[in-house]
């Protein structure tokens, strides 16, 4: 008989991100590249493992198809076990029928079974669309030490952002007693990071009664927590004072991975005692030619740059040719950016061509209205061609 896990991670990742608009028409959010070589869920998974979670259930329903391929058996994070590991879930038939995810509670509802296998004391649930470093067992002690039914990580965000997210007002002993979702005049700023650390035979109990009252949006945020609160039980708030990032939107994703070139942010990719772990292909180092000209930049194994570089962030087997310009820009894999071209202010996707001539994005000194300003982006396998100018805010799925 297989020994009982105390904590396993369900880990949602099935989510459309309909607010990255063409990074995610055909790729599931958390398969959005990040930071020159990695994918958004690799944070949630290197976390689990340096946490020392070895089982993880990744939850995918959107354009699965990547992330599926990119996880594979889980071995570059060291969850490749014969008991537990990562599993990847996705939604399927029963003798009563099948169903998509209906919300994120009726998601891990849906996959109780699988959580039963391992007999958990504690469920982690988390999303998989967040930058940070998190030791979850620091998160775990803290929900024991409280006697805990449920336990909410929360963020202290300034007061004019508070109306963004899902706020917990609590006691002197972090006892949560309100949880107001989006309020327009907040009474807190501790802002819910949809990371969550519950007993599993209490979480079993509201799963199993939100799904029969078959009412709400089967939603942790507008259901579960919501009634635990109604019933009095024990939930706290954890406060983490790390970096964390929401890159739900092209504006967070962007500024995310400039962030990478700020030596004030706190978040250090290369630290050895919590590793961020990423499936990665083998590459040839980086070419960097004699007409080069990089600066406050990270160009990754594989790309081959002659063109002129500027605080941008460049994926592996990424071509900028002799006399192109990129300025404060993300370069996703395989891209080609020819002579002639300037990328500025931008998010170009995977395996693109800017052909000679083009313009893409422009610096906010530009634009008289700043309002008029935002982040330029390219989908994923689309040709830009050399008469092609695209303004700030746009987004180009197709080729041009």
């Amino acid at each position: 008989m297989n020994a009982k896990k105390k904590v396993i991670a369900m880990l949602l990742a099935g989510g459309q991100g309909s607010r990255l608009y063409a990074l995610t028409q055909n790729v599931a959010k958390p398969a959005v590249p990040y930071g020159g070589k990695y994918r958004i869920i690799d944070f949630a998974l290197s976390n689990c493992t340096n946490s020392g979670i070895d089982t993880v259930g990744v939850l995918t329903q959107y354009q699965p198809l990547v992330l599926n391929e990119y996880i594979g058996n889980g071995q570059p994070w060291d969850l490749d076990r014969r008991y537990g590991g990562v599993h990847v879930l996705s939604p399927f038939e029963t003798k009563e029928g099948a169903d998509w995810f209906q919300g994120t509670a009726n998601a891990i509802y849906q996959n109780m079974r699988f959580i039963e296998r391992y007999s958990p004391e504690y469920v982690i649930v988390l999303g998989g669309d967040h930058i940070y470093k998190m030791d979850y067992s620091k998160l775990v002690e803290f929900h024991e030490a409280n006697q805990s039914d449920g336990t909410i990580a929360v963020i202290d965000v300034p007061k004019e952002e508070a109306s963004r997210f899902g706020i917990m007002t609590c006691d002197a002993e972090n006892r949560v007693v309100r949880f107001t979702e989006k309020p327009k005049e907040p009474e807190s700023t501790l802002a819910s990071m949809g990371i969550y650390c519950f007993t599993w035979e209490k979480l079993k109990k509201y799963l199993i009664e939100n799904e029969n009252a078959n009412t709400g949006s089967k939603d942790f945020g507008k259901d579960i927590i919501p009634a635990m609160l109604a019933n009095k039980e024990r939930l706290f708030a954890y406060t983490f004072d790390g970096y964390w990032k929401d890159v739900g939107t092209l504006d967070s994703l962007w500024e995310a991975n400039m962030d990478l070139l700020s030596p004030s942010v706190p978040l250090d990719l290369y630290d050895p005692k919590w590793k961020i772990y990423a499936r990665h292909n083998n590459m040839p180092p980086q070419y960097i030619g004699e007409t080069a000209q990089i600066e406050n930049s990270m160009i990754t194994e594989g790309s081959n740059i002659n063109g002129k570089v500027d605080f941008s962030v460049i994926f592996s087997n990424v071509t900028i040719e002799e006399g192109a310009t990129v300025n404060y820009s993300i370069l996703m894999p395989g891209t080609v950016v020819k002579s002639g071209a300037v990328v500025e202010y931008a998010i170009v996707g995977e395996n693109c061509v800017i052909e000679s001539g083009a313009k893409i994005g422009i610096s906010p000194e530009n634009i008289e209205n700043r309002d008029d300003w935002g982040i330029a982006v390219v989908g994923h396998n689309v040709n830009i061609s050399g008469t092609a100018v695209i303004k700030p805010k746009e987004i180009i799925s197709e080729d041009i």
